[in-house]
């Protein structure tokens, strides 16, 4: 079964779309360990929206944070601090899927970071990166973290507008595994997520 890790290389990136696609292309159960913002709805209740096969599980949020913000500061302003042992793997027999908060390094609380709740759940790692200026940058940034921390990438999802010169330097650079391309969208409904699902769906070999 897959146990995967859904990071981006910075915030609005197309993370939490990129978890719906493979949370239906493997019929998969979603969990997002910690949700900072609850308004307009949370990338739980978004993904939910997006998947309609009957399979997936939609496990409850461990930190369920009110301030759209780092979720150490969001932690903070509500007198918690969030600590690595009260996090666990939900139980299931099925592929699980687990959406991080921005990026790799983003703070939990002070000295604990996004990478370190990937480590301590044992997880294999999808990267979304969108180019924009400086984002050669984050992703060799993000992928190198990965790499010091001995934490294994699944595959690499280029979101947005094809870019060759910067796609190519990556994936010549870091050779990591590239994963369907995802293009702009005008709207991200359930049938666009569905249409992206079967080319994940090949190449997961299913």
């Amino acid at each position: 079964m897959e146990r995967l890790f859904i990071t981006g290389i910075g915030t609005d990136v197309g993370k939490t779309f990129v978890s719906a696609i493979i949370t239906e292309a493997l019929q998969a159960d979603y969990w997002k360990p910690v949700q900072a913002g609850l308004e307009p709805t949370t990338d739980a209740g978004t993904v939910r929206s997006l998947v309609q096969n009957s399979v997936s599980q939609f496990f409850p949020e461990r930190y369920r944070l009110l301030m759209p913000a780092s979720p150490h500061a969001a932690a903070a302003t509500e007198g918690i601090t969030i600590q690595l042992q009260d996090f666990e793997l939900p139980a299931t027999q099925n592929h699980l899927l687990v959406e991080g908060a921005g990026g790799l390094l983003v703070p939990l609380a002070p000295g604990l970071l996004i990478a370190d709740l990937v480590q301590h759940l044992g997880l294999d790692v999808v990267v979304v990166s969108r180019n924009y200026l400086g984002s050669i940058n984050h992703t060799l940034l993000t992928l190198e973290a990965l790499k010091a921390r001995g934490i294994r990438v699944r595959g690499l999802v280029f979101n947005g507008e094809p870019t060759p010169a910067t796609e190519d330097f990556i994936r010549q650079h870091t050779g990591v595994p590239l994963m369907p391309r995802v293009l702009p969208e005008a709207e991200v409904t359930p049938a666009v997520v569905s249409r992206y699902a079967n080319e994940f769906r090949e190449w997961f070999g299913l």
